[in-house]
């Protein structure tokens, strides 16, 4: 879900699976006082809901953030025929990195089932 989607998310209040881990975040004082106005916003979501899924957008955006860079494997052709490079540069492990840490939570929650 990406940032510009959350406020159609937080309208229809959808639910996701949880990870088991907790993370405790100090958040500065101008980002504590957004915080309270998006809650009282949206007083049928708690703080704790509004804040995950704002870090759940926002590292779903980051992805686009990368710089590409490019490799040296051609992985395709533009409509022009000109070729288009794999890229080398942090998109790709970050990717690869997500998957791997995802089957890894699945894994431990299949043994916990």
């Amino acid at each position: 879900m990406r940032l510009g989607q959350l406020v159609n998310h937080w309208e229809q209040h959808a639910r996701g699976r949880l990870a088991d881990e907790q993370v405790t975040v100090r958040l500065p004082e101008e980002g504590e006082k957004r915080l309270e106005a998006l809650a009282r916003q949206y007083p049928l979501k708690s703080r704790e809901a509004l804040l995950r899924d704002l870090i759940s957008a926002a590292l779903t955006d980051l992805e686009v953030c990368f710089p590409y860079r490019e490799g040296s494997r051609v992985v395709a052709r533009d409509e022009d025929g000109f070729e288009i490079y794999e890229d080398a540069g942090m998109t790709p492990r970050f990717l690869n990195l997500s998957r791997k840490y995802m089957q890894q939570l699945k894994g431990d929650a299949s043994r916990v089932a």
